[in-house]
């Protein structure tokens, strides 16, 4: 895993302050974030043994998220510490659900290509390496690169969307984007079919490494853009309570079982059902469901 770590501190408000105002906020919740945090939590949930290559401060943030870290069983010996804050999210949130956001990259910021491949050796014995867009530029292609020499496969989820990045220069096994990412990847309309977008563009997509893409889009069906064409996989109807951080869920999820071996189609099964179990708690990671409880859902819709 290489991503990046936040600690999110939530203010509920009664409205969103407008230019200059002041509002009082009712409570205020600090958590454990970042979409690679998110992401290797949930993979190793699933039982993943799980390496983390990414960068902490050196601040009681920072202390704290690697011993949160060491207790969900994930291997903190490629995490780095910098002489910089831990990233943060400062999120105000009103009654209406609507929010304002803030993020400080501070030492995710400060990650770069070089500090990945001094993992070199750690990397070589790793079945998959899971990234996001979360990180530097120069940093993520190094390590697609790195992972792409030692013949590892890659899955990356695009989010945040990179609009330049160079896609003809890596190699990636999947790529996991939402519907929003999907349609600016390809430049479509908000109105066009994505299933009939990925068969039009198809050939655009190979020619840009784009050989398996899985789109998320909340309730409705994943979708699965391959050489083979474009399908379906039905998600789990839920009634949600906090989304936030479903779409780390899913990918966690999917990594894991890629890279035991499953099908596709079986794997996206498997993220889609944890991502609906992870919305009926709130938070990101303490919703997050282990593998036991994805198990007997999927058993339950069989």
């Amino acid at each position: 895993m290489v991503g990046s770590l936040n600690v999110d501190f939530t203010a509920r408000v009664e409205h969103l302050p407008a230019p200059g105002e002041t509002v009082v906020a009712r409570d205020l919740t600090k958590r454990f974030g970042g979409k690679g945090g998110n992401q290797a939590v949930a993979a190793a949930r699933q039982g993943a043994q799980v390496t983390f290559i990414g960068q902490l401060g050196e601040d009681p943030d920072g202390r704290d998220y690697r011993n949160h870290l060491r207790r969900e069983g994930i291997n903190c010996s490629c995490l780095n510490t910098a002489r910089e804050v831990t990233g943060c999210a400062h999120i105000c949130v009103d009654d209406r659900g609507e929010n304002q956001i803030v993020v400080i990259a501070g030492a995710n910021g400060m990650m770069s290509g070089p500090m990945v491949k001094m993992q070199r050796g750690r990397l070589a014995a790793a079945n998959l390496m899971l990234l996001q867009m979360e990180l530097p530029r120069d940093c993520v292609l190094a390590a697609i690169a790195l992972a792409n020499e030692l013949k590892i496969a890659v899955m990356l989820n695009a989010s945040p969307l990179i609009r330049d990045f160079p896609w003809e220069q890596v190699r990636l096994a999947v790529l996991v984007v939402n519907e929003v990412e999907a349609r600016g990847l390809l430049g479509l309309e908000d109105a066009a079919d994505l299933a009939v977008a990925a068969t039009e563009h198809a050939q655009a997509m190979r020619q840009r490494g784009m050989h398996t893409v899985i789109v998320t889009r909340g309730s409705k069906p994943t979708l699965i853009w391959s050489d083979e064409g474009c399908s379906e996989v039905p998600t789990i109807e839920v009634k949600p309570v906090d989304t936030v951080g479903a779409g780390d869920v899913f990918a966690g999820v999917l990594a894991v079982h890629f890279a035991e071996g499953a099908p596709l189609t079986q794997a996206v099964r498997w993220a889609n059902a944890a991502a609906a179990l992870s919305t009926l708690k709130p938070g990101a990671q303490e919703a997050t469901p282990h593998r036991g409880d994805v198990q007997a859902v999927l058993e339950r819709q069989a």
